[in-house]
């Protein structure tokens, strides 16, 4: 494989684009600093295929990334690989309002070929290839220059691996036939709506118990109001308040500005400052939240109660005994939340649909009705059907009374 020298120059970017957009995928990966800042800030951006790899210096002057937004994100001929690409992909989205596709992530595509939930880049270079990845520069200042010949050297290793690894896991997704189950990961990972700062969603991401509306009016006006507050001065979200604090002043709001100096999380300039003036006009004028934006889990009615938990401890068992038997991550297949869910007799789910129906969702199902069961089967823990272990049961009577009675005649 051809390692180009680290690119800063706008041409080289475009022949280096020209050359990738002839293949049929490119692995990809970003080196960003977001310590200090709300939007990330790009530092370095490898990409490469099976014949060569380069890194790219966005913070070169005078380069433009036209070409390389254009691959990325226009081009559908061209599969786009990931590891654990979230964040790549927000960066790419930040640019220029749209994601790469189509996308592959390998992260993803290991909990369909193995129960590993969220495989590390390390361990799944070390488990594909053998090769122990160098830690050492995974946690360098990425914006300082110049950069060295060995963070260049780790940084473009990102993506030759990936490179040797896809062909590989493509052949084992397609033998095991499950390369269908990730068509909606992807397309989910792609979906630009994961990436929009909007501060009108930004509440949701926030914990607060109970469904008060008054409450979770205050919270999405709050948690908007620091959205807003966080991406003005491009600093994190929690610098200008911790999610705690924000649900806890949404709960019990403070009557006047002079009150914030005892809200734990704030510092007592906030009772006499700017932001603690903002932060004051946001809840006056905070209404109730609207029937139509409560929480799914709101709306789902009584808590499980001791038999539902319970019913839920049993479907959480099975998860374990299909993930260990099929060899897949029991995270692709459902979630606590889901399980907990259909436990409580809510049936929209997506354990109840598709290929998790097929794999798990059946099962599910008919162990909640009553129908599935567990049984221990030289030592180890098995699902049986209540109608199997019936038939399993009249067959052993019938060969006990066969037995009787050739004992009997025997004995005669």
């Amino acid at each position: 494989m051809k390692i180009h020298d680290l690119i800063t120059k706008t041409a080289e970017l475009e022949e280096l684009c020209t050359r990738l957009a002839q293949s049929e995928f490119v692995c990809v990966d970003t080196e960003f600093m977001r310590e200090n800042t709300y939007w990330p800030e790009l530092c370095l951006i490898q990409i490469g295929n099976e014949e060569e790899a380069a890194a790219v210096d966005p913070l070169a002057d005078g380069i433009d990334l036209s070409s390389l937004w254009d691959l990325l994100t226009d081009n559908e001929e061209v599969l786009k690989i990931f590891h654990a690409g979230g964040q790549d992909v927000e960066i790419v989205f930040n640019f220029t309002g749209k994601t790469p596709h189509p996308i592959f992530d390998t992260q993803i595509a290991m909990m369909a070929i193995s129960q590993s939930e969220q495989i590390g880049y390390a361990n799944l270079v070390e488990s594909w290839l053998g090769i122990p990845v160098d830690k050492g520069a995974r946690f360098t200042d990425w914006s300082r220059r110049p950069l060295t010949d060995r963070q260049i050297e780790y940084a473009i290793g990102d993506v030759t691996h990936l490179a040797e690894i896809f062909p590989k896991m493509l052949k084992k997704l397609i033998k095991t036939g499950r390369g269908a189950w990730l068509d909606a990961e992807m397309e989910k990972l792609a979906d630009p709506d994961n990436y929009r700062a909007d501060p009108d969603n930004a509440w949701k991401r926030i914990r607060q118990a109970g469904r008060n509306p008054q409450v979770l009016g205050r919270l999405k006006a709050l948690a908007a109001w620091r959205e807003s507050e966080a991406q003005h001065k491009d600093i994190p979200r929690g610098r200008i308040m911790r999610d705690e604090t924000l649900a806890d002043i949404a709960s019990h709001p403070p009557k006047k500005q002079a009150d914030l100096s005892k809200v734990r999380g704030l510092s007592g300039a906030w009772k006499e400052n700017d932001i603690g003036k903002r932060l004051m006009k946001v809840l006056e004028k905070a209404e109730p939240l609207d029937k139509s934006e409560m929480p799914a889990k709101m709306k789902r009615g009584a808590p499980l109660g001791k038999e539902g938990a319970l019913v839920a401890d049993l479907l959480k068992l099975l998860l374990k005994i299909r993930a260990r038997e099929i060899d897949v991550a029991s995270r692709l297949l459902t979630k606590a939340d889901e399980m907990e869910a259909l436990a409580a007799g809510i049936r929209d789910l997506k354990i109840l649909e598709g290929w998790r129906y097929d794999v798990f969702g059946r099962d599910a199902l008919e162990l909640v009705e009553g129908k599935l069961a567990f049984a221990v089967k030289s030592g180890k823990l098995h699902m049986t059907h209540i109608d199997d272990m019936a038939d399993d049961l009249a067959q052993a009577q019938e060969d006990a009374r066969d037995i009787a009675q050739e004992e009997a005649h025997a004995a005669e």
